[in-house]
């Protein structure tokens, strides 16, 4: 090699090194405790250029659909069992240190707390076993016999909500605790459906001829639903639209938030009841999280990975934002895990009594 060109190699290299090194000194890492050795060790945080802190959930691997506890302090999601190849619900500490399966049998879903902080509801085909295992992502063949189910978040004092081998699932709870929120599937028409938390006065909340609605979640109100919904049309068309609505939980005051005839889904309310998080597909198939203010209509993108990531949650004290992403995956691999991403200054945290009284005057 001529001397000229491994002096300009020689350049490039300690160029490239102290670049990360200096990246590397930027990054902040967190304490994680070793599933294994039970050590302390330190991981570094995998935000992508232009994003806020993100790390992900340690000791978790196969994981999607979390939801925070209401101290914001544990969450709850579904995770693929090394035993069955099955999902079961799994609750665990945000900093991994503690994490354990609810159920074991079936298939489950997803799942929520209740604000007591005490027990959670959650999707499972676990006493339907006898009928097809389905495919709780495609459209036409979600599992039928999925029921709801209520435990102790230990897992003890399992009861069932329901009982009609249809497809009830894509479940939350309401703020105040009256209300639990799902998703059930008849004759191939989804609807909105509200139940008590014993199983009593169940609801029907939405009848419209065409559109799919589900993934629906109380606004700090608990009384406004937000979801997402499509056409039953267009179904079956790769790609087709999806926005997301508002509605009253007596079924009135249908809104429509979105209008982009783009793929929007996967809603979820911020604490202060005026942004909610929620999936974008970006052509051709990149699905990014974003941020928008109902009231002026404000996008704000928040993630930027070629990865798939998507299912957000922001936890209720507006610190944190939970999602599922392939971004840890190898290359090819579709594997999806839980992430964490620091949004306390995006200010969408609970606004207390002082700020309401401060803005009434």
């Amino acid at each position: 090699m001529k001397p000229g060109i491994r002096g300009v190699i020689l350049l490039l290299f300690c160029i490239t090194s102290l670049s990360l090194l200096a990246h590397e000194a930027q990054s902040p890492f967190i304490p994680v405790v070793d599933a294994y050795t039970g050590w302390e060790i330190k991981k570094r945080v995998l935000s992508e250029p232009d994003e806020l802190p993100i790390w992900q959930l340690p000791n978790v691997d196969r994981a999607v659909e979390s939801y925070f506890s209401p101290d914001s302090k544990q969450l709850i999601f579904y995770a693929k069992s090394k035993a069955t190849e099955a999902y079961h619900i799994n609750i665990a500490s945000i900093d991994g240190r503690s994490v354990h399966a609810i159920n074991d049998v079936g298939n489950d879903a997803c799942s929520f707390f209740f604000p007591d902080n005490k027990r959670v509801v959650f999707t499972s085909t676990k006493d339907n076993l006898d009928m097809p295992r389905g495919n709780w992502s495609q459209v036409g063949d979600y599992p039928q016999g999925a029921e709801l189910y209520t435990a102790n978040v230990d897992g003890s004092d399992v009861k069932r909500l329901t009982e009609n081998r249809q497809y009830d699932a894509e479940v939350s709870v309401s703020p105040d605790g009256k209300w639990v929120l799902f998703t059930r599937e008849t004759n191939g028409m989804l609807d909105l459906w509200r139940i008590r938390p014993d199983g009593r006065d169940e609801q029907q909340i939405t009848h419209s001829p065409d559109l799919q609605e589900g993934g629906a979640f109380y606004m700090p109100d608990s009384e406004t639903i937000i979801f997402r919904a499509w056409s039953k049309a267009e179904q079956d068309k790769r790609g087709h639209g999806m926005d997301i609505y508002t509605i009253k939980h007596d079924g009135s005051e249908l809104t429509q938030i979105t209008n982009d005839g783009q793929v929007n889904w996967a809603p979820f309310p911020a604490p202060d009841g005026k942004h909610f998080v929620f999936a974008k597909m970006l052509p051709p198939y990149n699905f990014e999280i974003y941020l928008m203010n109902i009231e002026t209509g404000k996008q704000t993108r928040l993630t930027h990975s070629d990865a798939f990531d998507g299912f957000p949650s922001i936890s209720p004290d507006g610190k944190l934002m939970s999602f599922s992403s392939s971004r840890s995956a190898e290359k090819g691999s579709r594997k999806l895990t839980i992430f964490l991403m620091d949004i306390s200054s995006l200010g969408v945290g609970p606004v207390v009594e002082s700020q309401v009284a401060l803005l009434a005057q």
